[in-house]
Parts: structure tokens; sequence; C-alpha cells
């Protein structure tokens, strides 16, 4: 079964010295909205936001239980009423720690595999994070084993791969990167984007029998970003894939 995605799990590309000794601070005030490109990529990505919750227009959210892969500065809870049961997963607390939105998550893990197998829930979601997971058809997997029967799985992403979102960070964020640190901002992209648009789709697919997909854009191959609900997981492929 691990033979279906031999090329994970995967390695991140080396990051120059020079850039590595500003990413922790760059990469937290990029997820705040801390300077001009970094705000402006606060409101596009709002889109991705408000399609992970939009679900919870016309259903009764304080009945629902998420669990958010890859919550940050926890600045989805920005979009979401305050409901049920929010657990999330983040191995990097410095990104939520202090946050006054701690007080509505009931657990913190760092990585799936602590979520109890036995704990259920109605909604797994996820907002620019499966494109940074070296692992990422093992955390699909496990995330499908822990939804809920009738439970949904939603995950915004950016078109990473595509050349509307190459071109997008590099007249943005890229360039303001350039101008503030002389440094190239594509090897820092190397570096985190692991995962290409396509490839996140191809293990989607393969471990859930209904995928939606949406996008920010006129088709997948020409958008900014695209949104999916994955419902049915085919839970006999994700035992095998795991081993179990």
């Amino acid at each position: 079964m691990k033979e279906v995605f031999s090329e994970f799990p995967k390695t991140r590309p080396y990051l120059p010295k020079e850039i590595e000794e500003i990413y922790g601070a760059h990469y937290k005030s990029n997820r705040e909205g801390g300077t001009t490109a970094a705000s402006l990529s606060q409101r596009l990505e709002a889109w991705m936001h408000r399609k992970v919750a939009m679900d919870l227009a016309n259903r009764p959210p304080a009945k629902l239980s998420t669990l958010e892969i890859g919550a940050g500065t926890l600045n989805q809870l920005q979009h979401e009423p305050e409901a049920g049961p929010y657990d999330i997963i983040e191995p990097f607390k410095d990104l939520y720690a202090g946050s006054p939105l701690l007080r509505r998550i009931r657990s913190v893990y760092s990585d799936i595999a602590e979520v109890p197998a036995e704990q259920k829930y109605d909604r797994i979601t996820s907002v620019a994070t499966f494109e940074h997971i070296l692992n990422l058809p093992e955390v699909i997997a496990r995330a499908a084993l822990l939804l809920k029967p009738d439970g949904t799985l939603r995950a915004a992403i950016p078109s990473e791969g595509t050349v509307l979102w190459t071109l997008g960070w590099k007249l943005t964020t890229g360039l303001e990167f350039k101008l503030k640190y002389g440094l190239d901002y594509g090897q820092l992209m190397k570096h985190e984007h692991v995962n290409k648009a396509r490839e996140i789709k191809n293990v989607l697919e393969f471990f859930f029998d209904h995928v939606d997909c949406s996008c920010f854009g006129l088709v997948r191959s020409i958008s900014l970003y695209q949104f999916y609900a994955c419902r049915n997981p085919i839970i006999e492929r994700c035992r095998n894939y795991l081993g179990e």
C-alpha cells in the first residue's frame, strides 16, 4: 500500500542560513498580516477561511465537534462561531502562545498521532496546511479514521504548482521579501511548500469516496486557492495504508 505514494514522506529542501536566521520572526509576522504584502495575502486568504466555515451556516454549531489540523495563530476561529468542542493540532507553540482565542480550545496536540483513536469528530478542518506536510498521506488517512460516520474533512489550500499562484506570490510577498532582506523568497517557498495542489488532490481522492472541489479562480489550474470537502472515507484503505 505504501508504494502508492512512493514519494512520501518527503524531505524538506535545504534552507540557507541567512534565511533560517530570520525564518521564525518572518513566519509569524506573515501569518499575522504584519506587512503590506502579508496583509493583502490575509485578505485574499479569507476566502479559504470562509469556505471552511461555510458548513456551519445551516447547522447547529454548538453540537458539532471540530479538529483543526495546523491551527497556527488560531485565525480560523475568527470565522467560526463559538460552538462545540474544538481541538487543534499545531506543533509550533509560539504561533498561538498568549492568544485570547486559546480559551475556546479544548485540547491541543502537536501531532495527529497523539489524538486518541476513540475520539471522533463531526468536522476536521485545515487551512493552508496540507502543502507543508511531509507525510501527507499518513496524516490524511489518520484524519479520515477520526471522522464520525457522517463527518467531513474540510480543507483549503493554495494552488501551489500553478502559474497564477506562483505569479501571485512573486509579485507580492516575494518582492517585499527581496526588498526588505535582499534574499530569494523562492527558496523559502520550496522549503515550506513541499506538496503541490495536484498532489494534495490525489491524496484526498485516494482516501475518500466523495470529494467536492471549488476554486478561487476559473479552474484549478488557473486559481489562487482551492477548497475540498471530503466525505465517506474508505476505511479499509486508510487502515491498510497505516498498517493497522
